[in-house]
């Protein structure tokens, strides 16, 4: 039997969630799976993927074989490279502790980069705010200084007092 690590689709038209599941390759995309062993929503700016990393890792050293979303998210979360380095500790290549002081120095400074791009984005939605909420008070502003320009005009020229009208003289 030939198993999948895939995304699962669940959520209304254009507010799509996914289940990340492991399932029998012949079994339809939301039909029956084995395990599910997270979400992702790429709704969300960055894109959320709320992962069980062991589980994912388990199923990868048992041979299971993710599609090529699933392969992203495992690298972006640093899945794909624990199996590297169990693979070459497996080997001999390198020793455990070896494998795992890079994999916490690689996941650290994923997190560092993780965490920069969220401050970035809530800075750069702040900006964003603040030019809008500038903007706004420009043009409220200038219509201020319209209504002000135009009662200045109505005070500078008081209304005329109606003429009397006197009978014309008739001319000889």
């Amino acid at each position: 039997m030939a198993v999948k690590i895939r995304l699962a689709r669940r959520g209304r038209k254009k507010l799509s969630l996914y289940d990340v599941v492991v399932a029998d390759s012949r079994s339809p995309r939301d039909g029956k799976f084995i395990e599910k062993i997270g979400t992702y929503n790429p709704l969300t700016v960055p894109a959320s993927i709320n992962l069980d990393d062991n589980k994912a890792f388990d199923w990868l050293m048992k041979g299971a074989q993710p599609s090529d979303t699933v392969r992203a998210m495992l690298s972006y979360r640093g899945v794909m490279l624990r199996r590297h380095l169990q693979i070459g500790v497996a080997k001999g290549a390198i020793t455990q502790e070896q494998a795992d002081a890079k994999l916490a120095e690689w996941v650290k400074a994923k997190q560092d980069k993780i965490q920069s791009k969220i401050e970035g984005v809530a800075k750069a939605k702040l900006t964003a705010a603040k030019a809008r909420k500038d903007a706004e008070s420009k043009v409220k502003e200038a219509r201020a200084e319209a209504i002000r320009k135009k009662a200045e005009v109505a005070t500078a020229t008081p209304a005329e007092p109606a003429a009397e009208e006197t009978p014309a003289e008739p001319q000889a």
